[in-house]
């Protein structure tokens, strides 16, 4: 039984990935993804590349998952588990890509400027 490691990031969430044949077992930090993610719109966004292979039940995943928010983490998750299914059979590859699961998103918060309260915002002008 071969084990597949994987690592997927978004913003500042990174997902560590280890992935092997077994009956579709989920975990994340040592508990269950539906326990981990209480909104049923983030256990969707980490089935979607499971779901367009028609995968769904067929690998026990476990993932190591810190930093960021729990939507950054979901995504981060999304995308190692499309790189272990591309490893696991790279003719996956195209159909990933094609609905957007293999792309980084390198969207992050830009860094806060000197002499601004936020990265873009200014202080309140006064005339007098």
């Amino acid at each position: 039984m071969e084990v597949t490691n994987t690592i997927g990031r978004r913003k500042a969430a990174v997902a560590r990935l280890f992935m092997k044949e077994g009956e579709g077992k989920i975990i994340i930090n040592k508990r269950n993804y539906t326990e981990y993610f209480p909104d049923p719109l983030l256990h969707y966004v980490v089935e979607q590349p499971l779901k367009e292979l028609d995968t769904l039940g067929k690998y026990d995943i476990k993932v190591n998952l810190k930093g960021g928010g729990i939507k950054g983490q979901a995504e981060a998750l999304r995308l190692a588990i499309a790189r272990a299914l591309v490893i696991i059979d790279p003719e996956n590859k195209a159909a990933l890509k094609l609905k957007g699961f293999m792309t980084r998103d390198p969207r992050v918060v830009e860094r806060k400027k000197p002499g601004r309260p936020k990265a873009r915002k200014r202080f309140q002008f006064s005339k007098r």
